[in-house]
């Protein structure tokens, strides 16, 4: 049973910073594209950053500068650092992990539960 537990959602006022932590299942941290999603209320979800197995990584053009994503794959654990924030990062953000299984010889595709971001003007 793969899970994705995420923390460090809160409020924060605007020009302040939050991170976010997803910890993943040992069994396929390793090999997974780790991402963070988000979805603000009335809008689609939307890809915030992802990070490969080698460290590369993408951004959301609304987020770039100001977001880091990074992870430890001894601790299983991928992170969001979020600067700067902005009333237009409130969202609820999923962490996600996307990769293929050698064990199950398919696929997956996980998410976390979600944790609520609210930023304050």
């Amino acid at each position: 049973q793969v899970q994705l537990v995420e923390s460090g959602g809160g409020l924060v006022q605007s020009g302040g910073s939050l991170r976010l932590s997803c910890a993943a299942s040992r069994s396929i941290f390793g090999s997974s594209v780790m991402a963070w999603h988000r979805q603000a209320p009335g809008k689609h979800r939307e890809l915030v950053a992802t990070i490969l197995c080698d460290g590369n990584t993408n951004y959301a053009d609304s987020v770039k500068g100001r977001f880091t994503i990074s992870r430890d794959n001894a601790k299983n654990t991928v992170y969001l650092q979020m600067n700067t924030l902005e009333p237009e990062d409130t969202a609820v953000y999923y962490c996600n992990a996307r990769g293929y299984s050698d064990v199950l010889y398919s696929a997956y595709n996980y998410w976390g539960q979600g944790t609520q971001v609210t930023v304050s003007s």
